[in-house]
């Protein structure tokens, strides 16, 4: 069974940032896609960033050049630096992980972004 734990969620004023992190344990095959979606109430969740096994990237137009996602193939573990944030980065950050056609999701962490 595969599970996903995020860590790394809190309050950040405005203009500073976090960086979240997501382990996945369990069976995990080598091909997969792992990302980070974000959730407020009332919205659907949106997809933030994704990152390959091989390492390409895709990021929302909403953080390009503010977040960076990373993994470690090694660990399988996927990681989100989030700079320059801003009041409307504000949501529970859900980590996601893809393969083989299932999609597995993470308990989600909250990020506020408040002064």
């Amino acid at each position: 069974q595969v599970q996903l734990v995020e860590s790394g969620g809190g309050l950040v004023q405005p203009g500073g940032s976090l960086r979240l992190s997501c382990a996945a344990s369990g069976s995990i095959f080598s091909f997969n896609i792992m990302g980070w979606y974000r959730q407020t109430p009332g919205k659907q969740r949106e997809l933030v960033a994704t990152i390959t096994s091989g390492g390409s990237t895709t990021y929302a137009d909403s953080v390009k050049g503010r977040f960076t996602i990373s993994r470690d193939n090694t660990k399988n573990t996927v990681s989100l630096q989030t700079n320059s944030l801003k009041p409307e980065d504000t949501a529970v950050y859900y980590c996601k992980l893809m393969m083989r056609g299932q999609s597995y999701w993470g308990q989600g962490t909250q990020v506020t972004v408040s002064s």
